[in-house]
């Protein structure tokens, strides 16, 4: 059996003391960012691992982080959230933490019952993936641990976000659906249901209000019930020349609807997406799209989520991460 590889094996790799290395590996000042990032590439290149248990009983850290989700994001068809913990597990684990997964069911989200890795104490902090209802942001906005949120926001919470750029990727996206000719173009997706819907339906609406475009309360379809379940999407009566879906998944199903109905895509009608998902290339033909950078996101998430448990009083805001138009073949030029 190979003998782990130390602190000290890196050092004298890299030529430097072994307190310097440990510095670096624990992100402690007197190590200059370049140097970290040397030796923390070195270490993972050498295979060094933390020992957390250790690790945990000297400061007094589990080196774990609680990733939240509600069930309602969790179901065979649903891909985005469970590729940004991936994410979010592979930049933990070059920390030296691991993220432990809970689903939140819905019951235990209307009863507003708290995970039990809470209660058993086996996290550091909590990071929110996917949209709570705001009972439930009431509860967690209670408990002591550090938290934030990710992928949603709430007006009224003193909690931390990071959010893709939902607002200006849905406005860009609507205005490259007027510079080739559309006109009449429908928004699909709940405007209750999330902050993150909400806020593309928004940047779809700025792009019409800019263009002198009126909105057609008609032009708003449905994609989802109150609890986030979808539901059959229900054409209007004149079919626009192009739909703006609040994600890939709801592109997806409307591309296929569309196609039942007798139309074809995009000679008949265009269609764009959100996300850059695995529905964005499942669909026939394949989805212009704006792109969300789910590994700054999750960089980003872990990099503020340690720094709130090495000091709780730090605050961060709403922090935003850009994403970029990916252009295929689902729009028509008018």
């Amino acid at each position: 059996m190979n003998k782990p590889i130390t602190m000290r094996d890196i050092a004298n790799r890299i030529g430097v003391s072994s307190v310097t290395v440990s510095k670096a590996l624990n992100d402690k000042e007197g190590v200059s960012d370049e140097l970290k990032e040397q030796i923390k590439l070195l270490a993972h290149e050498m295979g060094y691992r933390i020992n957390t248990a250790a690790k945990s009983m000297r400061e007094g850290l589990t080196y774990n982080i609680g990733v939240v989700i509600p069930e309602r994001f969790t179901g065979p068809n649903q891909s985005f959230y469970m590729q940004v913990y991936q994410e979010i597990s592979k930049s933990l684990e070059a920390h030296g933490y691991y993220g432990i997964l809970h689903i939140l069911s819905a019951a235990d989200e209307e009863e507003l019952a708290l995970p039990r890795i809470y209660y058993e104490r086996k996290v550091d902090g909590f990071i929110l993936l996917g949209q709570i209802n705001k009972p439930y942001i009431e509860v967690i906005e209670e408990i002591e641990q550090p938290k934030l949120f990710l992928d949603f926001y709430d007006e009224h919470s003193h909690i931390d976000s990071i959010v893709t750029d939902n607002f200006y990727g849905a406005y860009e996206l609507t205005n490259y659906l007027v510079r080739q000719g559309h006109r009449q173009i429908a928004y699909v997706g709940n405007i209750y249901s999330t902050s993150s819907i909400q806020d593309r339906f928004l940047g779809y609406y700025k792009s019409l209000l800019e263009h002198n475009i009126r909105l057609q309360p008609e032009y708003i379809v449905n994609d989802r019930d109150e609890q986030g379940a979808y539901i059959d999407i229900e054409l209007p009566s004149v079919l626009p020349t192009a739909f703006v879906c609040n994600c890939d998944q709801v592109a997806y199903s409307l591309v296929q609807k569309l196609k039942q109905s007798g139309y074809k895509v995009p000679d008949d009608c265009s269609v764009v997406g959100f996300d850059n998902d695995i529905y964005a290339t499942l669909t026939e033909p394949h989805l212009t799209t704006v792109e969300v950078n789910i590994k700054q996101m999750a960089q980003t998430a872990i990099q503020s989520i340690l720094k709130k448990i090495d000091d709780p009083a730090s605050s961060f805001g709403r922090t935003v991460v850009q994403g970029k138009i990916i252009y295929r073949d689902s729009v028509k030029k008018i």
